[in-house]
């Protein structure tokens, strides 16, 4: 955990709940079917140390969550597409508000990416669908997200715009700034090359957590947000201001941060209504880009 370097704990700027606009369930625990060089809470095959989420232990927060106003549901995980309920959470969610679904894409089937459409064609509310896809090629890909990962993933992409699906292609940052038009170029030529016309493509920056921490891949922060730099600045634009985290353990401020007891606010949504020190790296990486885990960041998602 990075804590304070050399100054008072007093300096660190604290964060209230304004509203609670979005819901986020762990809904995939922390097992997953890759293992990610980069991924902040080191996420695997073998990691359970969150369990996967029933539908019957989320419907009581998508009932509580509806009471206090949510405005949009997310499901991420370790990989949701592998808990045997997800069609069955999603389709539970959206008949209260739009859902977003954060996923690989490499499960994504062609009756997986049939019955994701028929949700979003069955519900008023929208269904966004988000694939992590962090090279334009095998090679920049499968190091990070390992051997295969890239084809598996394409295939998905093209299962999900097959039916009429426009998913979120989203990619961590571990290019340089100077390469940055170069790589959203290579992008949206692959994507268009699939047969994705209109790509939507979002930019989040990698975090110095996890399996990231232990690969060290040429990033390191030892930030943190100090209470003078929230002056003036939006707090809307942290993800703390406006949204919970629900795992099978208890509520907690917000999803980068299940790894940090200190993070778990509580087993109710009640109990989560509450401060926090904005005290680790991953909170000076959220005031830098703003709102790094939901679908719109402070630049929204670029469309081309």
């Amino acid at each position: 955990m990075v804590y304070l370097q050399n100054r008072q704990p007093r300096q660190v700027a604290r964060i209230k709940l304004d509203s609670l606009d979005n819901l986020w369930f762990q809904v995939g625990g922390t097992l997953c079917n890759l293992r990610c060089r980069h991924c902040f809470i080191s996420c695997s095959p073998e990691n359970d140390k969150f369990k996967m989420m029933s539908l019957e232990e989320i419907r009581p927060f998508l009932k509580e969550g509806q009471r206090s106003g949510v405005k949009e549901f997310y499901f991420t995980g370790g990989e949701p597409f592998l808990n045997p309920e997800i069609f069955d959470i999603l389709q539970e969610s959206l008949k209260i508000g739009p859902a977003s679904v954060l996923t690989n894409g490499t499960i994504i089937s062609p009756r997986r990416a049939r019955k994701v459409a028929q949700l979003f064609n069955d519900s008023i509310y929208s269904l966004e669908v988000r694939v992590s896809l962090d090279g334009f090629d095998e090679e920049s890909n499968d190091r990070l997200r390992g051997e295969g990962s890239f084809a598996r993933a394409i295939k998905g992409i093209k299962n999900l715009v097959a039916e009429g699906m426009l998913p979120i292609i989203t990619a961590v940052q571990t290019w340089t700034d100077a390469e940055h038009e170069m790589v959203l170029e290579r992008f949206v030529e692959l994507l268009k090359r699939t047969g994705y016309d209109h790509p939507r493509l979002k930019i989040i920056p990698v975090l110095d957590l996890g399996a990231y921490r232990d690969n060290r891949l040429g990033y390191e922060s030892r930030e943190y947000v100090t209470g003078d730099m929230m002056e003036g600045y939006d707090q809307s634009q942290l993800l703390c201001s406006n949204s919970r985290m629900v795992t099978n353990e208890g509520v907690w401020v917000c999803p980068i941060l299940i790894d940090y007891p200190d993070a778990r606010l509580g087993d109710t949504l009640t109990d989560a209504n509450s401060e926090y020190p904005l005290r680790h790296s991953a909170c000076h990486s959220c005031y830098l880009w703003g709102a790094i885990c939901s679908n719109f960041s402070t630049g929204g998602i670029s469309e081309r």
